[in-house]
């Protein structure tokens, strides 16, 4: 059985073409419900700017937005409106953020030279460049293999720097690093901390922290929690961008990645950064 709601909107588009009583009658329609729900019809929702809006900012998102940083990104817009609203009139929707599966195994190969875990899960830091984290993450397409190190500094996750490559190669780190120690200023020595990945217990790796008077942190073994700020990142990487996409060749996804890591650390607000983007929490702690 239909709604009188529904049957009204039938008795509207047929009223054209055929006298109202009649259509009332075959309806079932009180003449009085007929007209209370045709007022209720051209009633203005009054969320209809708002749910515009919600649209817009989750659409431009690619659904990587729930509703708290929805929220947010409205009241940085200037709208006044309650989280709790923003969350019902996106049930409403249907618009449900993505849902980050569970991955990631840690490191669990031969014990070499390692660094003590100086980090201590201490995830924080009160100025830029004063703890940085790193690691490596692998992606597959097509049976072609990509490999992704970022260097990440802990005050504001902003991605300081990275490199992509097919081969896990030293030279890879290599790179990184160079980019990295380039946003150093003459004074500045953080911390890098890191899993126990062979790349970062070579020598050539420790020697060029130590020419460049970088303290070495290493998470303990086959402890994925020691470095979970990186892991986090690549967890989000992942569900926003890589399980979301199809991707034809390892050209396209490297593309995606350098395009993500800059919205990433620009236009991606983290809530646990006072609802602004990496970038610009650090250019506000900057200017003071």
């Amino acid at each position: 059985m239909l709604s009188a709601r529904e049957r009204t909107l039938i008795v509207i588009d047929l009223r054209p073409h055929f006298p109202l009583a009649g259509l009332l009658r075959t309806a079932c329609l009180p003449r009085s419900s007929f007209y209370y729900q045709q007022k209720a019809l051209r009633t203005i929702d009054k969320y209809c700017d708002l749910k515009t809006k919600i649209r817009e900012i989750f659409d431009r998102h690619r659904g990587r937005y729930g509703y708290r940083r929805v929220t947010a990104e409205l009241k940085r817009n200037g709208w006044t409106v309650n989280h709790k609203t923003v969350q019902k009139l996106m049930i409403a929707m249907q618009l449900k953020s993505l849902v980050r599966p569970k991955r990631y195994q840690a490191f669990a190969g031969a014990v070499c030279e390692t660094a003590p875990n100086h980090l201590q899960r201490e995830f924080t830091a009160d100025q830029p460049n004063e703890k940085w984290v790193t690691d490596v993450t692998e992606f597959k397409v097509n049976n072609r293999k990509l490999y992704l190190s970022p260097v990440m500094d802990l005050y504001n996750r902003e991605i300081v720097s990275c490199e992509i490559a097919e081969r896990p190669l030293p030279s890879m780190i290599e790179s990184m690093l160079n980019k990295a120690f380039d946003r150093l200023g003459s004074s500045e020595r953080p911390m890098l901390h890191s899993d126990q990945g062979w790349q970062y217990r070579m020598p050539s790796f420790r020697k060029r922290l130590q020419e460049n008077k970088l303290v070495q942190s290493m998470s303990r073994k086959a402890n994925c929690l020691d470095n979970a700020a990186m892991e986090s990142f690549f967890g989000t990487l992942k569900c926003e961008l890589f399980y979301i996409n199809k991707f034809e060749n390892i050209e396209d996804l490297r593309g995606a990645l350098h395009d993500y890591i800059r919205y990433y650390n620009v236009d991606r607000i983290k809530m646990s950064l006072s609802g602004l983007s990496p970038v610009e929490y650090r250019q506000r702690g900057t200017r003071g």
